[in-house]
């Protein structure tokens, strides 16, 4: 009974929720989520320095999060680059001391807040030509006004950035009289207009006053009342910004330091000053309201303008555009054409007529135009999620519960979906499909909950990236052993469908290839083997079947081909000359080199091989009928399934237990190379060597497994943001509930494209060679236009 009822559930769910309905779902959720959004921007603004300075949370105890966009964290040599040749001038009490010696910290660590408390303290570096002063002037007076007016009439140099904001010695002074506050509405009224003048030129802030902790606050502070406070921070808000619609300048109010300190100012020595930690989350929001414009942060989206479309992007639009008008005309001219030649029922007898014409079939023109406007529709939402400010960032924030919990939820739903394999064989397709499909879906997680920081997951995660290309190596060998195809047409299809999903992001989120660092990797790991094997002699399982010699030649070649990876491998300057060569550098450089191509090679250099030669011994093996591939049958008899088990077991969590002691990246990444197949056997031996484990699989990962590299490609733009340093915001101030619908309307996105990417496929590489040879040229063509295009556009760059 229960399995008759688990068995109905899940026809039940598949009956009800088919995956064009969800796509259909999906398009509904974009087209009123992107509404939702250009509404809200339209009436509520779409600044998000307005954000930044004035609304935010706390993910976790110290790491600040503004409304809507991404902080940047600068480091000392960024912020030196940022602030050149500038003069920056905080005015005002302790409190903007305090924020004065976090500002400059973020320059120097090695400063010291050392110098008269109440008096001016300068700050200079001289590498970088910068230039910050604190100048006392505690309360909004004369002397104050007096200052700032010397900077309007040119007497004294006028400083960059301007942070000014004083209250709390006018109620100290005063013992929080009203008359005190009338005093302060009319001291900065006198000045708004002086601060206003300065914001034409300079970036002018009033940092409002922070909360106070009033239980421990000294007797000699007891009038600072946050009652008070409320209403010096309501004044001075009132008139900044009645001064503000008067002139097109304007001073921004620096209120987000009001909410960060409501959370954090019970940590306070005195109940006044804030915590170091919340100072420097002030000092970091001002750096980035200033620097993220100048220095373009991929990961600050706070306060950067939209990017201007490149000509490569604009070109692409254009062509979209065309492909969506051409094909709804035919598709037009179709349904008038289908109307006159439908059936019509005759009246008197009431039989239906056949037509004179048939309908005619889909023709290819009509398939292409209908791939490629589906495919400008969904690159479309890609640039509004990552490219136009429509969306909203967030950064990611690591704990445990958001990396496990998840995880526990995909291992319950695909033990939900477990059936019997159509096959018993050792890495059948529907097993390497749900393989693919759970590493796949852990790597999702671990990327959106930003567990890298965590060693030991990230140590694993290496693992499941090496399992990929092992798998490469596995299934790329298997082929060509067993078929014997080198043909064209087979090496067309498998780089067509690697590369197609990335090219097209190329040119539309104008990144380089290489960002999309997995694609180049297995695309040059499919040529290494495809040329070692297509190399003369081309020794395949025929060929080696007539003679046993021949598997010595073949591993002859797996030698020659290891040791040019071992000595590629320590010869970096050799492997970037050989990539820094046009055109191949436009493929593998990013920021300027190839390191990251280098790095990346280096990580998993032998893996492939691994799979390759474990692809060799396994087809040797059931070549000699030495192992056992029935339905419920071990794999070799039961002493050596049993012995081998155990080994498999115990090298899976040796290699577990020391992947989770790791105390330095840089140290576990020189020892992963060689060490991670030790996983990756323990796994494959484990899963298979069972035969009742051998016979069942998860169609639900299986279901992931299928569009894995377009899930992995995809996450890039439309789950996460920022290039992956963000999290994507679609729906704000439920981010559980936002995952679920991001995840949900990516899945459906990947979906489609590897439909478009397999129909794409039929028609861009054909079987037959003179069609395909004029399809290559075409292709060379189109790529070299490209690279023109490119270089065009890199020198209006410069």
């Amino acid at each position: 009974m229960a399995a008759l009822a688990y068995t109905g559930g899940k026809r039940e769910i598949n009956y009800y929720f088919s995956v064009r309905s969800a796509k259909a779902l999906a398009l509904g959720a974009v087209l009123l989520l992107a509404a939702c959004h250009a509404a809200s921007r339209r009436y509520r603004g779409g600044d998000t320095c307005e954000y930044l300075l004035s609304s935010g949370r706390f993910l976790g105890e110290k790491v600040w999060q503004p409304h809507s966009c991404m902080m940047h964290k600068y480091k000392n040599s960024e912020a030196k680059n940022c602030l050149i040749d500038k003069h920056i001038a905080f005015i005002g009490d302790s409190r903007i001391r305090q924020l004065f010696y976090s500002f400059i910290k973020l320059i120097n660590p090695q400063v010291k807040e050392e110098g008269n408390k109440h008096g001016n303290i300068p700050f200079e570096d001289k590498s970088a030509s910068i230039k910050v002063d604190f100048l006392w002037y505690p309360e909004v007076n004369g002397s104050m006004r007096q200052r700032i007016k010397s900077w309007t009439e040119g007497s004294v140099a006028k400083p960059h950035i301007i942070v000014a904001g004083a209250a709390t010695w006018s109620i100290k002074i005063h013992n929080g009289s009203n008359e005190a506050l009338t005093q302060y509405k009319i001291n900065i009224t006198s000045i708004a207009p002086l601060l206003e003048k300065l914001a034409k030129s300079s970036d002018v802030y009033w940092v409002l006053q922070d909360p106070v902790y009033e239980d421990m606050l000294s007797e000699s502070r007891k009038m600072i009342t946050n009652e008070k406070i409320d209403a010096y921070n309501e004044a001075a808000v009132r008139i900044l910004n009645s001064s503000s619609r008067n002139s097109k300048a304007k001073v921004k109010v620096f209120s987000v330091s009001k909410l960060i300190a409501q959370e954090t100012i019970m940590k306070s020595a005195d109940g006044l000053h804030l915590p170091e930690s919340s100072r420097d989350t002030n000092a970091m929001i001002l750096m980035n309201v200033y620097c993220n414009k100048i220095m373009k942060p991929i990961d600050g989206s706070c306060c950067q303008p939209q990017p201007p479309l490149t000509l490569i992007q604009k070109l692409a639009f254009c062509f979209f555009t065309l492909s969506i008008i051409g094909y709804l005309i035919i598709n037009l001219i179709h349904r008038n054409n289908y109307r006159k030649n439908k059936s019509c029922t005759d009246l008197e007898s009431g039989e239906e007529k056949k037509p004179a014409i048939s309908t005619p079939n889909v023709s290819t023109l009509e398939m292409l135009l209908h791939s490629f406007c589906k495919l400008g529709l969904i690159m479309t939402y890609f640039y509004l999620c990552d490219r136009a400010n429509l969306f909203m960032k967030e950064n990611k924030f690591y704990t445990h519960s958001s990396f496990f919990i998840p995880i526990v939820y995909i291992l319950v739903l695909g033990v939900f979906y477990t059936e019997n394999t159509k096959e018993t064989k050792v890495l059948n397709r529907e097993q390497t499909d749900e393989w693919k499909g759970w590493m796949q879906l852990v790597i999702l997680i671990y990327h959106i909950s930003g567990a890298s920081t965590f060693l030991p997951v990230y140590m694993h995660i290496r693992v499941l990236v090496a399992a990929y290309l092992f798998q490469t190596g596995y299934g790329h060998f298997s082929y060509f052993w067993i078929k014997g195809d080198f043909g064209v047409y087979r090496v067309c299809q498998v780089l067509f469908r690697l590369n197609f999903l990335v090219v097209v992001l190329c040119i539309v989120m104008d990144r380089p290839y290489q960002f999309y660092y997995f694609v180049p990797l297995v695309t040059v790991w499919f040529m290494i083997i495809y040329a070692t094997l297509a190399i003369w002699p081309q020794i395949v399982q025929k060929k080696a079947n007539g003679n046993c010699l021949w598997h010595f030649g073949l591993l002859l070649k797996l030698i020659c081909l290891l040791t040019c990876i071992y000595l590629l491998s320590y010869s970096q300057g050799a492997f970037e000359k050989i990539f820094s060569f046009w055109p191949l550098s436009k493929c593998f450089e990013l920021n300027g080199n190839v390191y990251e191509w280098w790095f990346r090679w280096k990580l998993d250099r032998y893996v492939v091989f691994y799979g390759m030669l474990f692809a060799f011994i396994y087809l040797a093996l059931q070549k000699h009928q030495m192992i056992s591939e029935g339905k419920g049958d071990p794999l070799f008899s039961n002493r050596v399934s049993n012995v081998l088990l155990f080994i498999s077991i115990v090298s899976f969590l040796t290699y577990s237990i020391w992947a989770s002691s790791c105390k330095n990246k840089t140290e576990c990444n020189e020892l992963h190379p060689s060490v991670s197949v030790v996983q990756i056997l323990a796994f494959i031996l484990i899963r298979n060597i069972p035969g009742y484990v051998r016979s069942v699989y998860s169609s639900f990962f299986a279901w992931f497994g299928k569009i894995s590299l377009e899930l992995f490609i995809c996450q890039y733009h439309i789950w996460l943001a920022a290039d992956t340093k963000g999290i994507l915001v679609l729906i704000p101030g439920y981010p559980m509930f936002n995952v679920l619908v991001s995840t949900f309307i990516f899945v459906c996105v990947a979906h489609e494209i590897s439909q478009i990417t397999n129909d794409l496929a039929q028609i861009v590489v054909p079987k037959d060679n003179s069609t395909l040879l004029k399809r290559l040229l075409c292709i060379a063509g189109f790529f070299s236009g490209l690279l023109l295009f490119s270089a065009m556009q890199d020198q209006s760059r410069h």
